[in-house]
């Protein structure tokens, strides 16, 4: 289980070359809160779950950063704080229930507390992103093809999900599916081709980094 020591850093960029053209994004890398969220009201064996954050995703990203030499950008909040991978708009940006657990710290909410956590976390979160991609699109002449690194538990809800790795993706395939083929390809792989759920959510990082600005993505 990861630290949860006090921090109010929202996001982390590892390096790279930018002139490769490849970003990884990490939304949900870590479980931290601020100091003042206490733990939410929730036990400390909740931050050790899939609904605080993508676990595994962080040392996962951080040895493929150096090892493709490329830049990536973290979460360092917990998803139970609030939700990168969430538009603005969105009802389940601030999680009252997740899997079963209430959230007591995120019910009720002030509109003020709502604008806090945007302003704190969300916001500077797809900021860093933004410019990031900016950068490498600078640099590499090109329009930066980007991969969004989430893991997910082996059942949910009480619904198995059996697959080994899951390409989501929206309308765009230019870069999803030689990824499928490849994984497939290694032949004891069960891959997932949108699976355990569909990748459009309009409003969430992929839409609003790359599928607005035509950015291939998986």
């Amino acid at each position: 289980m990861q630290n949860n020591q006090a921090f109010e850093q929202a996001f982390e960029i590892l390096p790279g070359d930018a002139r490769r053209g490849l970003v990884l994004l990490a939304d949900h890398a870590m479980n931290r809160l601020p100091a003042e969220y206490g733990r939410l009201g929730l036990p400390e064996t909740a931050f050790a779950r899939h609904i605080a954050y993508d676990i595994g995703v962080e040392p996962l990203v951080r040895r493929l950063s150096a090892r493709l030499d490329v830049p990536a950008v973290l979460g360092c909040f917990s998803r139970l704080l609030i939700d990168p991978n969430r538009g603005e708009d969105d009802p389940t940006l601030i999680m009252k229930i997740s899997d079963g657990a209430i959230i007591p710290g995120n019910h009720p909410i002030t509109a003020k507390e709502w604008e806090s956590r945007l302003n704190r976390f969300h916001r500077p979160y797809h900021r860093a992103a933004s410019e990031t991609l900016a950068a490498v699109s600078v640099a590499s002449g090109a329009t930066p093809l980007v991969i969004s690194v989430h893991s997910y538990t082996p059942a949910w809800k009480g619904v198995p999900r059996p697959w080994h790795a899951a390409v989501l993706w929206d309308n765009d395939p230019r870069a999803v599916r030689p990824l499928i083929a490849a994984l497939e390809a290694e032949g004891d792989i069960l891959v997932g081709d949108n699976e355990p759920y569909d990748g459009a959510l309009r409003g969430d990082t992929m839409y609003r980094h790359c599928m607005e600005t035509g950015t291939p993505t998986h």
